[in-house]
């Protein structure tokens, strides 16, 4: 049956190309996948880097933003603090080396007792100095020259430091304070009756030192203040207008009847 031989063949060839075709499909098929694919893989890694650099620089934004909060909650908050002080006899007030008051009662008065409070502004930490003074008539260290009273006087200070806000004492006189006398006299004690103190009693004079009063003046050579009873400095007026903290302390140098002036330092740290 010739007829059917070329019928056959055409098929055959037919056949031929249809899996030609396929093959090209096929390969064509590949192709779109795989492009299909680089595409997706290439939007893919666009997007994920695109996304981490977002994600980055958002990390970053929110760091820089937590610095800045955290640098705005370290910022040193002023506050208003009050200081209330009975000294034996006279005192002056410094914060950071500013002055804030002295005592209203000139030193000359005589039995010039008295306490003071003075208010002022601050942020921790912050140094008080305190300048105490014991009244003396001359260098000698001896008072009523001549008077029938005549003797050594005898000093003593406390001190306390309240948060006006809130009502909290931050800070006390102890011995944690330090301390400088400036000025010691009578060396010889036994001059204290002597008609004419000033030729001989002997006396010894500190040159106070410059900026002893600012917050960042080295006073690690300083003594500790000496702390005293109440008994020692026996406290007259003005003392009991004041409710002293429990813990405030009378301090002064270490002799309450030589050391005439004393200047006192202490950090409050909050």
């Amino acid at each position: 049956m010739p007829t059917n031989r070329p019928i056959t063949r055409f098929r055959r060839r037919a056949t031929v190309c249809v899996l030609v075709g396929a093959l090209v499909v096929s390969a064509c098929s590949e192709s779109d996948e795989t492009t299909t694919t680089d595409t997706t893989a290439d939007t893919t890694a666009e997007t994920t880097t695109d996304t981490a650099a977002g994600d980055t620089t958002t990390a970053d934004a929110t760091t820089a933003d937590a610095t800045i909060d955290e640098a705005d909650d370290g910022l040193a908050t002023t506050a208003t603090f009050r200081i209330e002080v009975w000294a034996d006899n006279w005192a002056a007030v410094y914060v950071d080396g500013e002055l804030v008051g002295e005592d209203s009662v000139p030193i000359t008065t005589e039995r010039s007792f008295n306490s003071e409070t003075f208010t002022f502004e601050a942020s921790y930490p912050f140094t008080i100095a305190i300048e105490a003074k014991d009244f003396k008539e001359t260098d000698s260290g001896i008072e009523y020259i001549g008077e029938q009273n005549q003797q050594m006087g005898d000093g003593g200070l406390i001190a306390q430091v309240t948060d006006a806000a809130t009502g909290e004492v931050v800070a006390v006189t102890d011995d944690a304070w330090t301390a400088l006398v400036v000025h010691r006299a009578p060396l010889n004690t036994d001059c204290e009756d002597d008609p004419v103190p000033d030729d001989t009693c002997e006396f010894e004079i500190t040159e106070t030192p410059e900026g002893w009063a600012d917050a960042d003046f080295d006073d690690s050579e300083w003594s500790d203040a000496t702390e005293w009873s109440a008994d020692a400095v026996n406290p007259k007026d003005g003392y009991g207008d004041i409710a002293w903290d429990s813990d405030a302390q009378f301090i002064w140098g270490a002799d309450l009847e030589v050391d005439n002036t004393i200047l006192l330092r202490y950090t409050v740290t909050g």
